[in-house]
């Protein structure tokens, strides 16, 4: 298979533009320098595109060498046909290329073998072959019993074997059937006998059918795991009328051997034969594809809305470079304290009991007031944990009782601050602080910079996925990791602030050249160019080639070491100045100017419209960052736990996740609500994520209160209908983010257990 081609056509670009940019990949270039800066070359692929590419490459590329094994293992044993072969070589899925290798595929020594080898296979020609001989008659001749063959039956069940065996290696027919379950097919789930207190969390899929190829990701995964655990059992039916399919499908089988009917005698003996092997040989392989395939299908799906989600956790407006103050709210153990400058150094530390058991309450105001006015603090970031509310009622106290200190309090999610706190980078940091009060420094630093701090945390760890743990943790990883690299290079980092964890994901550096680049810092001073790069141990041209562009020197010698613009495409700067007659910083900002120039006049052999292109849109606002402007809520006075809310209420939040079913919004009590898809806007929502995104501020009104489950429905609309109140029970998600929800046995109010009913039968 040419891969090239192939990519080509699946991304609807030409083959040229594939060709480069694989030969940049296996070159060692990154997707977001291959992406930014070599737009001319590969004709403008984005990051998406090239994120696909790169992919499919290595998906194609194991397909290509799987082939070549396969064809060589065919090829051994003599029997790769012409036919056989281009079938091998026209083979697009790795399912299809296994499909046909089965026959040839090295195997135990199975039932049909053990028939061959007593010398049953011209039997089971026999009877392919001449339909109107009578099996029982034909079978007399090869009785034997030193071969293992003492009569006839035992002779026919052998012939059957071998046919079985046959029919369900064959590539073609596989495939059809294959294709007709999945389209036809139904998964049925019920409660294992005897679990179903334990199975409670599961009670929607204790008897639960849906054809295999409309279950969403999250619904397909919370049976995967139902049945991991012990509590689900789950079965695939080729089709709601069971009976029927299965027929179905076994004609399918009497047309491979062409049986026409069964008057013949052969032809009874093959459909009995065929109705066997649908059962035994083929259904089982078939159930055992169509799961995986709804496995793999629902894991790359909860990947991408995981990956979605992290992409906006970590692009969220950051607050800046402001002295900040972290607290990590606890109740018994206290609530944690601490204070960085506007470049995240940790400044002092704390530890108040304003709740019980010791509730020093004004105790703890007094400690907070004396912090803030000693080191200027201008944010105060409340994690939004175990008495977060209360915490922040304390630091409204603060603000009503020093009216002169000046200040902003802002809750923060603390999602992962804990395993930071643990980690071996935090303990790198701060070996001498105890791991509480870590987790305390990273919720402040979030506030000033959320990308800088979470690149700190494993990203599974940031909790903002649908069934995370039940996916494969390869996969996701590097889904997660492309994430991360796209964010950060977007962004840009300053090279003369940021930290190990933050450099090495900048295109070019690993995890040693980024230590050397801090080691480098700590020793010489702040970098005041780029050049300097070069002089850091084992930071090559290679290196220095995929990272500078990424890299930002703030006030240095050059102002364009502060931009995006990559040092290689100095001269065309350079060739701006010396036509226009302006110094480099009469340029800079300068956007009605800039926008005059004509960039065709700048370009050349090596830089070409898109790359003059981008640099004068980055003379405009160098450096420029994509995230948007910070904006801080306010929860609602008086509104604190869930018994404070009432139907009807409209309040504030904060979007905390997003699921193929909706979105979870923090208002302030503890509790995540749940915006179903259906309730994300008065018009009809496909994707949720088109309505809202992680970090976003909604107003939403609270639609039900479940007080004995803790379960808090809201809505978008601007008009509610209370006929249509609620989303579909079985959409409700039980993976680890939703902890916070989690289902018991009481029953539901009416209203909501209908709905969810009705929904159901959809």
């Amino acid at each position: 298979m040419d891969v090239i081609q192939r990519i080509a056509e699946e991304l609807s670009v030409n083959t040229q533009q594939v060709s480069v940019a694989v030969a940049l990949l296996d070159e060692g270039a990154t997707v977001p320098f291959i992406a930014r800066y070599r737009k001319e070359i590969t004709g403008g692929l984005d990051d998406t595109q090239l994120r696909t590419l790169a992919e499919r490459l290595v998906y194609l590329r194991e397909l290509n060498d799987r082939r070549a094994s396969i064809l060589d293992s065919i090829r051994s044993q003599d029997k790769l046909s012409p036919a056989l072969e281009n079938a091998i070589n026209a083979a697009d899925t790795k399912t299809l290329l296994e499909d046909l290798y089965l026959p040839y595929k090295p195997k135990r020594r199975t039932k049909a073998q053990i028939a061959r080898e007593a010398g049953l296979e011209p039997l089971s020609d026999a009877l392919l072959e001449d339909r109107n001989l009578l099996p029982d008659v034909i079978a007399a001749r090869f009785i034997d019993s030193e071969k293992g063959v003492p009569d006839v039956t035992t002779a026919l069940e052998g012939a059957r074997q071998i046919i079985m065996e046959r029919i369900s290696e064959a590539a073609g027919l596989l495939a059809s059937l294959r294709e007709h379950v999945w389209q036809k097919g139904v998964i049925h789930s019920i409660v294992v006998a005897g679990k179903e207190r334990e199975a409670e969390k599961f009670k929607d899929y204790f008897d639960y059918h849906e054809a295999i190829n409309k279950i969403p990701s999250h619904r397909a995964l919370a049976l995967f795991r139902g049945r991991n655990e012990g509590f689900l059992s789950t079965t695939l039916k080729p089709g709601m009328d069971e009976p029927l399919e299965q027929e179905v499908c076994i004609q399918a089988v009497h047309r491979h051997l062409t049986i026409p009917d069964t008057r013949k005698p052969a032809d009874a003996w093959l459909a009995e034969t065929a109705r066997l092997a649908w059962k035994i040989k083929l259904f089982t392989r078939i159930d055992l594809d169509l799961k995986l395939t709804l496995r793999e299908a629902a894991e790359r799906e909860a990947i991408r809305v995981f990956a979605s989600n992290l992409r906006d956790l970590l692009l969220a407006a950051p607050a800046g470079a402001k002295t900040t103050m972290g607290l990590d709210p606890g109740i018994r153990t206290g609530v944690k304290v601490a204070v960085v400058d506007p470049t995240g150094k940790l400044l002092a530390t704390d530890t108040i009991y304003p709740h019980q058991p010791r509730n020093q309450w004004q105790e703890s105001i007094a400690s907070l007031a004396k912090l803030i006015k000693t080191h200027g603090v201008n944010l105060v970031s409340i994690g939004n944990g175990t008495a977060s509310r209360e915490t922040d009622q304390l630091v409204a106290d603060v603000m009503k009782f020093y009216t002169e200190l000046k200040f902003t309090k802002i809750t923060v999610s603390e999602a992962g601050a804990s395993v930071y706190s643990a980690s071996e980078l935090a303990a790198k940091e701060f070996p001498n602080l105890d791991v509480s009060l870590r987790g305390a420094v990273s919720i402040a630093r979030r506030l000033q910079d959320p990308l800088a701090e979470l690149v700190k945390i494993d990203p599974k760890s940031i909790g903002v996925g649908q069934y995370q743990h039940d996916v494969n943790q390869a996969h996701l990883a590097r889904g997660l990791d492309a994430v991360v690299e796209d964010c950060v290079n977007a962004v840009g980092v300053d090279v003369n602030t940021a930290s190990v964890a933050l450099l090495k994901q900048v295109s070019g550096l690993s995890a040693s050249i980024s230590e050397n680049i801090v080691a480098f810092r700590n020793e010489h001073g702040s970098f005041s160019n780029r050049k300097q790069l070069k002089k850091v141990p084992r930071l090559g041209d290679k290196a220095y080639e995929q990272a500078a562009g990424f890299l930002r020197i703030m006030n240095g010698e050059n102002p364009l070491d502060a931009s995006a613009v990559h040092p290689e495409a100095y001269p065309v700067v350079e060739a701006i100045i010396k036509d226009t007659g302006k110094s480099i910083r009469d340029l800079i900002g300068q956007s009605q100017f800039l926008r005059g120039l004509t960039a065709a006049n700048y370009t050349d052999e090596r830089f070409g419209l898109p790359t003059v292109t981008d640099i004068l849109q980055e003379l405009e606002k160098p450096g420029r960052d994509p995230r948007p402007d910070f904006k801080s809520i306010t929860f609602k006075a008086g509104i604190e736990k869930i018994t404070d809310l009432e139907v009807g209420m409209r309040l504030e939040g904060v979007v905390t996740n997003v699921a193929n079913f909706g979105a979870f919004v923090d208002i302030g009590v503890h509790q995540d609500g749940l915006v179903h898809i259906s309730h994300l806007a008065d018009a009809f929502v496909k994707e949720a994520r088109d309505i809202v995104k992680t970090g976003d501020m909604v107003k939403v009104t609270v639609l039900e209160i479940d007080l004995d489950r803790k379960r808090i429905m809201l809505t978008m609309k601007s008009q509610i209908d209370p006929a249509d109140k609620i989303q579909p029970k079985q959409e409700r998600d039980h993976s680890k983010h939703v902890n916070k929800i989690k289902p018991q046995a009481a029953p539901l109010p009416n209203a909501m257990a209908n709905a969810m009913a009705k929904a159901l039968k959809k």
